[in-house]
């Protein structure tokens, strides 16, 4: 099964105890469903996963692909090769069509370790698995060169850039050439333009808050409106930095909750914003759904 348009680093409701809110992750699901989203990826970095136990993790899984009618592409990289693959069998087991591997992170590795990791998880896993280069978090992108070889692989079937590097993004296009591979971009803020360059799509924190847009967007560019689609983004591009990096996770729950989904509290140490950045979120979610409330 080939996984592309838009997709979702889903986040994870939690209760005022801090624990999962499993039955406001099932409501959360419908909720992005009935707005166009394409795929969903839970236990993504949005997701909070890396404040996850292992067992939470793969509970957070199984429940998305319980609630899901649409592909899961679920995140299951962890700073080690064992856990790694554990989480990927335990996701194929929960019925998740793909696994998204973060490179791993905390120790610094080289591209040569990089590339023999990825090979030998593809070589293990019974799903196909979806590099993740997140330099911001990781501190190591993945070189397009390494990304090219891996295409090769039959098991591995494609890439989440959030590098921001657009650069690098067009360079690791040509390095895979013809693969059978899909590239899809990180960041809602150049979803057009990426695609405009040939990305199979996004995987978006944006499509958390908005995905009736996210999905829009990437519509309107694979209908031949080029225009119409790069105006979306436009739209929705202040929001998109509001919800990353000015306020993170925690504007980005408290921007979902302006629209009524189900976001759930946060786990510690992440805090609420304050009511002065819940009000501006609000109005910028406002702002960034006109052009789509203007639609006939």
């Amino acid at each position: 099964m080939s996984i592309t348009g838009t997709g979702l680093p889903l986040v994870t409701p939690f209760d005022d105890d801090g624990d999962v809110d499993h039955d406001g992750l099932a409501d959360l699901v419908s909720w992005v469903e009935t707005r166009g989203i394409d795929f969903i990826v839970p236990a993504g970095s949005n997701s909070e996963a890396p404040m996850l136990s292992t067992d939470e993790h793969a509970a957070v899984v199984e429940t998305v692909c319980e609630a899901a009618s649409i592909p899961v592409m679920a995140g299951t990289g962890t700073p080690g090769y064992g856990p790694t693959l554990d989480l990927t069998g335990r996701a194929a087991d929960a019925g998740a069509e793909g696994a998204l591997v973060v490179t791993p992170f905390y120790y610094d590795h080289d591209q040569e370790a990089l590339e023999a990791y990825y090979r030998d998880l593809a070589d293990e896993a019974s799903i196909p698995i979806y590099l993740y280069s997140v330099p911001a978090y990781t501190h190591k992108p993945i070189d397009p060169e390494v990304v090219g070889r891996l295409a090769e692989h039959p098991n591995i079937r494609g890439m989440k850039d959030s590098s921001g590097n657009v650069d690098r993004f067009y360079r690791t296009l040509d390095r895979v050439g013809d693969a059978d591979f899909d590239l899809f971009v990180g960041s809602g803020g150049v979803y057009a333009p990426a695609l405009d360059a040939g990305a199979s799509g996004g995987i978006l924190a944006l499509a958390n808050v908005a995905p009736d847009l996210a999905s829009a967007i990437y519509e309107r560019h694979t209908s031949g409106d080029r225009e119409g689609a790069h105006a979306l983004n436009d739209a929705g591009r202040d929001l998109n930095f509001a919800v990353t990096a000015t306020h993170s996770i925690p504007g980005l729950k408290a921007a979902m909750k302006s629209r009524g989904a189900p976001a759930g509290e946060l786990r510690r140490p992440h805090r609420p914003v304050d009511d002065d950045v819940a009000e501006e979120l609000a109005e910028m979610v406002e702002e960034a759904l006109m052009p789509l409330e203007a639609t006939p």
